[in-house]
């Protein structure tokens, strides 16, 4: 992942030589290619369907001297926080100025408290943004892309353009978000109180035959509450309940449909390239029986459900591959048993149900660790030897918060990791 901040917020370049420093570190570590981040709110930041895109350009054919190849990824998401050393990436002004007529575009919570990091999904079909709909304006950003790029992507530089589905790129609900003052292992809160979302809930009740279903749950704690602290989500909670079932399907189904409208348009602006939707790992609570984490999340995952497989269903009709958020983490002990965690239980449900679909499958880092141990954990994740179908990642993306050159990683247990990924050591050879 190349990181953020060689291009400004006005679509320039900045720091070349930089750049150069930093991909012929990349190439000299023999790996494949990069990613790269392109910000919506950089790119039309100013004036609806007015598209920026010169720095991208200048980026691109500094990429392609170094014969690095390349996958974008449509960022619709705001960018910035403790690890984003000081870049903030706003979504496009125009936008915020909307949001401050029509403060229902964003994700609200039960408290009525908004989240400018994406809009709500409840805008999708809704003409609020100057006259077009949410997933309009994506399918014109995307289209604007593939017009500009078309040369690249004829020549299948970009080998893979990634769709931005929510916060932080990831297909879920904003459900922690640390501004408001979550933090983990919270089980975050519902975000479902903007009036659009309020309306489709509305009809949804009122077709069930019980109008007064048409609520959020009110005893679902806060943001930082433990399942058991709640009357939703705690041992045979209202979770289970005949509304408690009727809401957490309801809301796994606005995520769903919110990839189905967003892909659905993403296909037709890139035919044939292939896409890649990015998954949480919202790993806290998983021991639980609600898994109430990633209820809020929008995954209708508890004990006795399969939350992944009704999206992964949906994302098949596309061929997308599936990039999985990788802790790496092992957590045992005390922690383990507070919080219930299990990345590696996550891990084994998520990379299954995509691999029984026919789905290709991708990781990236969570956190920027560099031990051998995490690398040994990630290369047997990544191809795990037991397999009888040998499934194996399509590739890695390696996530880090500054640029290599400024030496926060350590360089050998980076080649170590690259190498094994390649297949040029096994991690048999090396422990």
């Amino acid at each position: 992942m190349l990181a953020t901040g060689f291009i400004n917020n006005f679509c320039q370049l900045v720091d070349p030589q930089g750049l150069r420093e930093e991909l012929s570190y990349i190439k000299s570590l023999n790996a494949d290619g990069v990613v790269v981040d392109c910000w919506w709110g950089i790119v039309e930041a100013w004036s609806p369907q007015k598209y920026v895109w010169s720095g991208y350009r200048e980026l691109f054919n500094i990429i392609r001297e170094f014969k690095l190849k390349l996958q974008v990824v449509m960022a619709f998401h705001e960018y910035g926080g403790n690890d984003t050393n000081g870049v903030m990436i706003s979504l496009p002004h125009w936008v915020l100025e909307i949001g401050k007529q029509n403060q229902d575009i964003f994700f609200t919570d039960l408290d009525g408290r908004r989240n400018s990091e994406c809009l709500s999904w409840g805008i999708d079909k809704e003409r609020v943004l100057s006259g077009r709909t949410g997933i309009e304006v994506y399918f014109d950003f995307m289209r604007s892309f593939r017009t500009e790029f078309d040369d690249l992507l004829s020549e299948c530089m970009i080998s893979a353009i990634e769709i931005g589905l929510g916060p932080s790129g990831e297909l879920k609900y904003p459900s922690f978000p640390e501004k408001i003052g979550w933090r983990y292992p919270g089980i975050g809160e519902f975000q479902c109180y903007d009036k659009y979302l309020q309306q489709s809930l509305c009809k949804a009740a009122k077709l069930r035959g019980h109008s007064f279903w048409a609520r959020g749950p009110d005893n679902a704690g806060q943001y930082n509450s433990r399942p058991h602290e709640t009357g939703f989500f705690s041992e045979r909670g209202d979770y289970e309940s005949c509304y408690g079932r009727f809401f957490l399907r309801w809301y796994a189904q606005s995520l769903i449909d919110h990839a189905d409208n967003v892909l659905s348009l993403a296909s037709l602006a890139f035919e044939d390239t292939k896409i890649v939707v990015k998954i949480p790992a919202v790993y806290w609570w998983y021991k639980t029986t609600s898994h109430a984490a990633e209820l809020t999340a929008g995954y209708y995952n508890p004990t006795n459900q399969d939350g992944y497989a009704s999206v992964f269903e949906a994302l098949k009709k596309y061929s997308v591959i599936i990039k999985f958020v990788c802790s790496g983490l092992q957590i045992s002990g005390h922690d383990s048993d507070d919080i219930l965690a299990d990345p590696e239980g996550l891990s084994w449900q998520v990379l299954n149900s995509a691999w029984d679909r026919g789905l290709g499958v991708a990781g990236v880092n969570m956190l920027s660790c560099y031990d051998r141990e995490w690398c040994l954990r990630i290369v047997e994740m990544a191809k795990p030897r037991n397999d009888p179908d040998q499934h194996h990642f399509s590739f890695f993306e390696y996530r880090q918060p500054l640029p290599l050159v400024q030496g926060t990683i350590c360089f050998p247990e980076l080649d170590f990791f690259i190498k094994c990924m390649h297949g040029e050591l096994t991690s048999d050879l090396v422990s």
